[in-house]
């Protein structure tokens, strides 16, 4: 290390001696860093080439199969709730159509029998 002083990153000492010495949370940090980044890189390399073999094609072959047969039966089910809401919502506007039909029937008869009343002599 050059002269002049030195800084910890702790600022309790502040010699060379102490920082050559192995006391220095600088010198500790740094290892623990390049080790840390080390090991990132090991298990990085190591995970890459495990998820490209060929067992691990495999899983996710069958993971996307078993994915692709679940979406279909979900689909067939949906089709059929989509299918009887239908059918449901054409019976219900079939049966306000009658209700309708009916109300107007009244009404006319109604309408019918009070110009009866108005015209008796016809």
């Amino acid at each position: 290390m050059g002269g002049g002083i030195l800084f910890c990153c702790c600022s309790l000492y502040r010699d060379e001696a102490h920082i050559k010495g192995g006391g220095c949370c600088v010198r500790k940090r740094k290892w623990t860093k390049t080790g840390l980044f080390a090991a990132g890189v090991l298990f990085g390399t190591a995970g890459i080439k495990l998820l490209s073999s060929k067992d691990a094609r495999k899983v996710y072959t069958n993971c996307t199969a078993a994915v692709l047969r679940a979406k279909d039966c979900v689909m067939k089910t949906v089709t059929i709730i989509q299918e009887n809401a239908e059918d449901i919502l054409a019976e219900a506007k079939q049966k306000n159509d009658e209700l309708a039909a009916q109300e107007a029937g009244k009404e006319y008869e109604d309408s019918g029998e009070e110009n009866e009343d108005e015209n008796p002599e016809e």
